[in-house]
């Protein structure tokens, strides 16, 4: 949650203040860090106000990726005995509204590096593809008629296409080598 009296609900031992302190941190000492996150929404208790507040927390943080999903009741927890049980079409309403700002902010972060060349480590070939990732962890895709399993290539990211960044194989002495983006 991005809602300190949610937190406070879940017991944790930290609040949305330091949380933002440290994502600041990171962004401070490193280049376009990838900083994700877990998201617990429907929380015993979440009113649709903190549920908007955990919204508009987690567009401030910018998070390049999320994992979202709704609370789950577990028999013999404190959070299974406590009163407002959220409903599950209300945990599912908002695991997908979450999940829109979270593809927002993820295609936002990847836009920063089309134009860039970063090493890319490829780990398979699928649908006529080579994938593979980052030093950020960003899911990249090229074509190639090279093996390219377990090497590390230079790739010219040329645009972003869902929550994957398109390229072509950069060749040092030419620029980019003749492999194009789909």
């Amino acid at each position: 949650s991005g809602c300190d009296a949610v937190l406070q609900r879940m017991n944790r031992r930290y609040d949305t203040a330091r949380f933002f302190q440290s994502v600041e941190l990171l962004r401070a000492h490193f280049a376009d860090p990838a900083i994700t996150t877990d998201m617990i929404v429907g929380f015993p208790g979440e009113t649709e106000e903190e549920f908007r507040t955990s919204l508009d927390f987690i567009r401030r943080c910018g998070f390049s990726a999320m994992h979202i999903f709704p609370y789950s009741r577990r028999p013999g927890t404190p959070a299974a005995r406590m009163a407002g049980q959220v409903p599950n079409g209300v945990k599912e309403e908002r695991a997908h509204r979450a999940a829109q700002v979270a593809a927002e902010m993820e295609q936002r972060y990847l836009a920063r590096f089309v134009g860039r060349t970063e090493p890319v480590l490829f780990e398979e070939q699928r649908d006529g593809l080579w994938w593979g990732h980052t030093t950020r962890y960003s899911e990249v895709a090229v074509e190639s008629g090279d093996g390219l399993h377990n090497q590390i290539r230079e790739v010219r990211l040329t645009g972003v296409e869902g929550a994957t960044l398109r390229g072509t194989l950069f060749s040092p002495a030419g620029g980019a080598a003749e492999e194009t983006v789909v």
